[in-house]
């Protein structure tokens, strides 16, 4: 098969802008910032000043279809943002006191390369950490940042990493590929491609799609399958819509999931229902499963996870009897346990076993844009820096799977300098006070501690306020051109420029022009379009240009269903899954090397109501956090009128009886407590969360307040990860994000 046979473009040669009366209108792609980054496909309208004025879908698009949520209809509010950093600036007074003074670029990249040198002249390069939040697709730019300084320590400071990354770290392990729910997605006339079959039962566990638009995921295809025939299961405490619509609903008391898929594969296995074909054929280590799933009876499930057993056994029976069935997994597997792993590694044994992997309608293995985008660039690492990254010796999983650092090990070794002293801190798509930082008293500690710290954002934030020393600013995605790397099956896309505002550049323009001056042999490149037509060769798409994408875009991989029997799924041409022995390691044969459990168990999480009953009686709720919204992503979109008036505040969902039984009612201002903090919110009453639960939104704080310390615009007042604690599971990935224990009382005057 030529190259050229690999793909298939939508349609070639697409305008990328043309005229509609005095606007100019131009294809691009959606991608933070600010917004999330799925990659709905836009139009991006601007008038004869070059002033983005409105934005609309792209209909000819076959992922969203023309569909947009309120995020990006409202894109030009945040581009021409009266508050958008639109130039360099230092700091001019102490640290905290948000007293700056506009420079250059120049001015910016000589003092950027002036401190950092310093610091690595007297500490080393790994004394300079390069951190990355998760939107604006920087994480491939930002390592090869980091490596390029010779710094082993590019890193996403999320507690555990537990954002996706546990999830496909356990994929990898068990079956050598991530896997996503076959939606048509990978055809260009989707649902009525003759090839594809809808899945008969769509598992929704662990997120709500319809809001979160998770990695590449559209809630719309949720519904797009349901009004075809798909029947759901949703695994959820909270009763969302879809659990509303759901053929079975198990509201999972939080950080048990592990649990409930072991106790869903004991009754297939016990009830004959698992796929034996599959399971004789291509699964390693059926039989040790079969004996751990056996210690989860029915009876224990509903025991640890509070749901009645008559519903795990129907929901076992459905979708192991259903011809085909798929699974959209979202956040809360990473984030709501500490052992974040056995839940995940559960979940694919449940589908691997029923024989949905890469069946129609089934689990999908996504064509990475470039297999080694956590790769890219580290050959500019020396081997004797390659060793020094953090966390790779206590935790060699992480170490195995991924070229970041250990998030949780990093802040800590950011205020002890043990084993040796970090000096420096590159922020980039991260804004760890008010976002991702859990504890962020304990990261404004580390961060204080810090010689010199550059903050890279589309606003003051918090973050930069209380510890920049150079803040860059940042371009939105129609300032900038730019790939849709993510995941998914469709590549191809593009994001391009319509409109300029003030100095702003793209983060890749400005990790490039700063790499031109420590080490110009690892960024050879003078146009971003030029480094991103070296980006795609890795990929399916070698020998295309950036610009041949612009014009092709978007552009499929071609499909084919059960690689696994074709010997087109491995690299060497074999028959099987890219594994060791080339099957589904049901038992992982990876985590047996790294002294790791290799089978899915169930521990309770760090707080609950059976690990800690003492705990329990005086924080009698279960507090989950991270609920999503279409208003808001993650800590963006505070500063925006529209938006910030359908939520103006950070809300708490609490059940009616709960609220009757604390005296709450709607709009009360109160306190969430547990032993580690608390935090101000919003009651909002529900039936939606149990009487047991509350649920609360996270990011927030005020950008109407001042800046300065101590304020930094009330951050210190609403962050609801004050309740929490940078701490992982065995493996380094994991945290409880989303099965905590709290109380909440009204908040009173002075109190």
């Amino acid at each position: 098969m030529s190259e050229k046979d690999k793909w298939i473009p939508l349609g070639i040669n697409r305008p990328i802008s043309w005229k509609e009366g005095d606007l100019t209108v131009t294809r691009s792609t959606a991608w933070s910032g600010p917004g999330c980054h799925n990659g709905c496909m836009v139009l991006l309208y601007t008038n004869e000043e070059g002033k983005l004025v409105k934005v609309e879908g792209d209909e000819e698009a076959p992922y969203n279809q023309g569909r947009l949520c309120s995020r990006c209809l409202d894109l030009p509010e945040v581009v021409n943002h009266p508050d958008r950093l639109q130039y360099p600036m230092k700091r001019v007074g102490a640290r905290g006191e948000n007293k700056w003074e506009r420079i250059s670029w120049d001015e910016a990249y000589d003092a950027i390369v002036r401190e950092f040198t310093k610091i690595k002249e007297r500490y080393g390069a790994e004394a300079v950490v390069f951190a990355e939040g998760t939107g604006r697709d920087i994480v491939a730019y930002n390592t090869r940042l980091a490596w390029s300084f010779d710094s082993p320590n590019p890193v996403y400071f999320l507690s555990g990493s537990a954002c996706y990354d546990p999830r496909i770290t356990a994929c990898f392990a068990i079956t050598g590929s991530f896997w996503v729910a076959d939606c048509s997605q990978n055809f260009i006339d989707r649902y009525d491609n003759p090839e594809y079959k809808i899945p008969e039962v769509m598992l929704v566990w662990g997120n709500n799609p319809l809001e979160s638009g998770p990695d590449g995921f559209y809630g719309h295809w949720v519904v797009d399958l349901m009004r075809r025939g798909t029947k759901l299961i949703v695994i959820d405490p909270r009763v969302t819509w879809l659990a509303s619509k759901a053929e079975i609903h198990l509201q999972v008391r939080n950080g048990t999931d592990a649990a409930l898929a072991l106790g869903m594969i004991n009754i297939i296995i016990q009830e004959d229902l698992y796929d034996h074909e599959f399971v004789e054929n291509w699964c390693y280590g059926f039989d040790e499963l079969a004996d751990r799933a056996a210690q989860f009876s029915v009876e224990r499930v509903s025991e640890i996870t509070w749901i009645p057993k008559d519903k795990i056994l129907a929901a076992a029976r459905m979708f192991a009897k259903a011809e085909n069935g798929t699974v959209q997994w979202g956040l809360a597997i990473d984030m709501n346990n500490e052992e974040a792993f056995p839940q995940a590694m559960a979940i694919i044994d449940l589908w691997s076993i029923t024989g949905n992997l890469d069946v129609p309608g089934g689990m999908l293995p996504p064509h990475q844009m470039v297999s080694e985008a956590y790769g890219w660039g580290i050959e500019h690492l020396s081997p004797e820096q390659a060793e020094k990254r953090i966390g790779i010796k206590e935790y060699p999983l992480v170490g195995s799977i991924l070229n970041l650092a250990q998030p949780d090990m990093t802040v800590k070794q950011m205020i002890t300098g043990d084993p040796y002293p970090i000096k420096g801190a590159w922020l980039q798509t991260t804004n760890l006070l008010a976002c991702c930082g859990m504890d962020p008293a304990e990261f404004r500690q580390a961060l204080d501690n810090m010689d010199y710290v550059v903050v890279v954002d589309l606003f003051m934030t918090p973050t930069a306020s209380a510890c920049a020393d150079i803040v860059l600013p940042a371009a939105c995605f129609p300032e900038r051109y730019g790939l849709r790397t993510n995941d998914g099956p469709q590549f191809g896309a593009t994001i391009n420029k319509c409109c300029q505002v003030g100095e702003c550049k793209s983060d890749m323009q400005i990790n490039m022009e700063l790499g031109h001056r420590w080490n110009p042999e690892a960024w050879p490149w003078e146009d971003v379009r030029d480094m991103f037509t070296n980006f795609v060769q890795g990929s399916f798409l070698k020998g295309q240009t950036f610009q041949d994408l612009q014009q092709q875009a978007p552009v499929y991989k071609t499909v084919e269903y059960k690689k696994y029997e074709k010997g087109t799924f491995r690299t060497d041409g074999q028959f099987g899954f890219p594994t060791r022995t080339g099957r589904v390691e049901l038992y992982s044969l990876m985590f047996a090397d790294f002294g790791l459990d290799p089978l899915p168990y169930f521990e309770e999480p760090s707080m609950s109501p059976v690990g800690t009953p003492d705990l329990y009686e005086e924080y009698p709720l279960i507090l989950s956090t991270g609920a999503r919204d279409w208003m808001s992503f993650h800590s963006e979109h505070r500063q925006v009128p529209r938006l910030r008036a359908l939520k103006k505040w950070p809300e708490v969902q609490v059940n009616p009886e709960t609220a009757v039984r604390y005296g709450l009612a709607d709009g009360d201002w109160v306190w969430i407590e547990n032993p580690r903090g608390r935090a101000k919110r919003k009651v909002k009453v529900t039936e939606m969360v149990p009487e047991w639960m509350v649920m609360t939104d996270h990011g927030w704080w005020f950008p109407e307040q001042d800046g300065a310390s101590p304020n930094n615009f009330g951050v210190w007042d609403v962050n609801i990860n004050q309740l929490m604690q940078n701490k992982c599971g065995k493996t380094g990935f994991g945290t409880n994000a989303k099965s905590l224990l709290c109380k909440i009382y009204k908040v009173e005057e002075g109190k």
